[in-house]
């Protein structure tokens, strides 16, 4: 019994060790961050006017995409998880290409998408600038958040039993409303959780938006490419101002994602 112990401890100890390295990894990357620079740092690069107005920018574009992301996740995550339809293998596998593709291949792709006939009728005939401008910047970040709003969505819809959907079916519900009163409101924790995952992961995109909308500054710079144009012209502590900026808004969401997170 005691050689089974030991055992078990020496194994424990082992994986404590390989899978610790990797929590030490990111510590040590933050903590390298955190000393690097100083309050004064930070409060120069804040009152910046550059990257005030990226901060800005970032809030409202962030914001934008997540309500986008939501506005589809939502039906398409009910769809997946409650329906079985021709081709729904297909979409399921299309909706995990933003995840798995590299970024710059999906900033390259619409930056394609725009000189199509399909670009075209949208920023010529109709007027609406979408390249190299704000629209652009929203557009890049939602291609890839939305694709992990779909899939929390989908975990959570996966969650809620179907029976209280049956049973107000049952009772002369439509499924509109069945939706609407009895598995929206149960699916809530899903909403916030895909919500915050689709901004932080907005905030995080740099690829896409480097390449489809540019790195202007004083009109598509975020902060993702403020860290690289600071770098660009060598101000390494503005860069990493920014970046403990970007990691501070990543542990809110992070705090409210375990919060508000799905629940068995």
């Amino acid at each position: 019994m005691k050689t089974l112990f030991r055992s078990d401890f020496w194994f424990l100890v082992a994986l404590a060790v390989l899978g610790g390295s990797y929590v030490a990894l990111i510590v040590g990357m933050l903590g390298a961050d955190l000393f690097y620079t100083s309050p004064g740092h930070l409060l120069r690069a804040v009152n910046s006017p550059e990257i005030r107005y990226a901060i800005r920018l970032s809030l409202i574009s962030c914001t934008v995409a997540t309500i986008l992301s939501l506005w589809v996740a939502i039906p398409l995550g009910y769809l997946l998880s409650r329906t079985r339809f021709p081709g729904r293998a297909i979409v399921d596998t299309i909706l995990d290409i933003p995840i798995v593709l590299p970024p710059l291949v999906i900033g390259l792709s619409l930056l394609i998408l725009f000189q199509t006939p399909f670009g075209d009728l949208i920023q010529k005939r109709l007027g609406w600038k979408v390249t190299y401008d704000i629209p652009s910047v929203i557009l890049a970040q939602f291609a890839v958040s939305a694709a992990f709003a779909v899939r929390t969505m989908r975990a959570t819809f996966d969650q809620i039993s179907p029976r209280t959907e049956m049973v107000a079916l049952t009772l002369g519900c439509t499924r509109f409303q069945a939706f609407r009163m009895v598995v929206l409101p149960e699916a809530w924790r899903g909403v916030i959780t895909a919500g915050t995952l689709a901004w932080a992961r907005a905030l995080g995109e740099f690829g896409p938006i480097l390449i489809f909308s540019g790195a202007t500054r004083m009109k598509t710079e975020v902060l993702s490419t403020t860290v690289f144009l600071e770098l660009s012209i060598g101000n390494l502590e503005a860069a990493i101002a920014v970046s403990l900026l970007m990691v501070i808004a990543a542990v809110v969401v992070l705090v409210l994602t375990r919060f508000f997170g799905v629940r068995e």
